[in-house]
């Protein structure tokens, strides 16, 4: 069911709000440009920052507008077992396919506790539980051993590893043979390599700026182009660097207001890209062909 390129959505702001035209344009332009699915308030979207009522907002518009065209696997995560089961329970109650769930952040559990906080989750709601691992902004690291643990569960049904460390594609593969659990990249310079070695997709921030481009990448590894794919990961390589030149997700905000798409706006204790990080993004979506 999660494949492809799947965009972790920006939250476009309009004088501090929520802005909900232009976010809902932008999951119309994901879904016209080949989206294999999309992701509403998880990192890029924001959702440190939202608040309980926004987070439930977006993922609620998010579902409307996609209306079953593509999967919606909503951001559900917290540093609290609690606060996150609720915003699952929220996301299956609005209709999403799946819940995206970050391991936890600031508390720095040990491999039992995030263990423990997994299987709470996905013992108390119904919905399929992508995990998310990205140790570089949770300090956690759920490793391959606890993934495979909790692959096992019937309600966890994959994973989004940001790690960087293609060797857990074939560790988790090989622990978890027989099951149908999908692994998905979370860093957009290594998806040529994830898919190489068993991924099924990548939960993409450069999708946002270049969502036709990404999604032609992946149908060309599926098709096994791989002559295509180089050519496009070639390409844009430099503005998958560029989107985190800076705090994300200020860059692709940056790239996606020259697009003329939304405003450039980040909340604070974000801020916006400086001159210099600008030039960059700008330079980068010129090789890439955007302006």
């Amino acid at each position: 069911m999660f494949n492809g390129s799947i965009p972790a959505l920006v939250t476009p702001f309009h004088n501090g709000e929520v802005d909900r035209k232009a976010f809902a344009d932008l999951v119309e332009r994901q879904i016209e440009n080949g989206a294999g699915g999309l992701v509403p308030c998880g990192t890029t979207g924001e959702s440190a920052t939202l608040s309980h009522a926004e987070h439930r907002e977006v993922v609620s518009l998010c579902i409307e507008v996609t209306a079953g065209r593509v999967p919606v696997i909503a951001g559900a995560g917290s540093n609290s077992t609690r606060e996150a089961i609720g915003l699952v329970e929220h996301a299956k109650e609005a209709g999403a396919d799946a819940a995206l769930c970050v391991c936890p952040y600031y508390n720095r559990p040990d491999q039992a506790g995030l263990e423990a906080h997994f299987r709470a989750i996905a013992d108390a709601v119904a919905l399929p539980i992508i995990l998310y691992n990205v140790p570089g902004r949770t300090v956690s690291d759920l490793q391959p051993e606890t993934v495979i643990r909790l692959g096992k569960h019937p309600n966890i049904v994959g994973i989004k590893d940001a790690t960087g460390d293609l060797a857990r594609i074939s560790l988790h593969s090989a622990g978890l043979k027989g099951e149908q659990f999908v692994q998905i990249c979370g860093e957009d310079p290594v998806t040529l390599g994830y898919r190489a070695m068993g991924g099924t997709g990548c939960i993409s921030v450069t999708s946002n700026v270049a969502p036709a481009e990404m999604a032609k990448m992946h149908k060309a590894m599926d098709e096994a182009d791989l002559e295509t794919a180089r050519e496009i990961e070639t390409r844009f390589i430099a503005l998958h660097k560029a989107l985190f030149c800076a705090p994300s997700p200020g860059p692709a905000k940056f790239a996606l207001s020259r697009l003329g798409l939304c405003s450039d706006e980040v909340r604070l204790p974000l801020v916006a890209p400086d001159d210099a990080a600008r030039r960059r993004i700008e330079a980068a979506m010129e090789i890439a062909g955007l302006i």
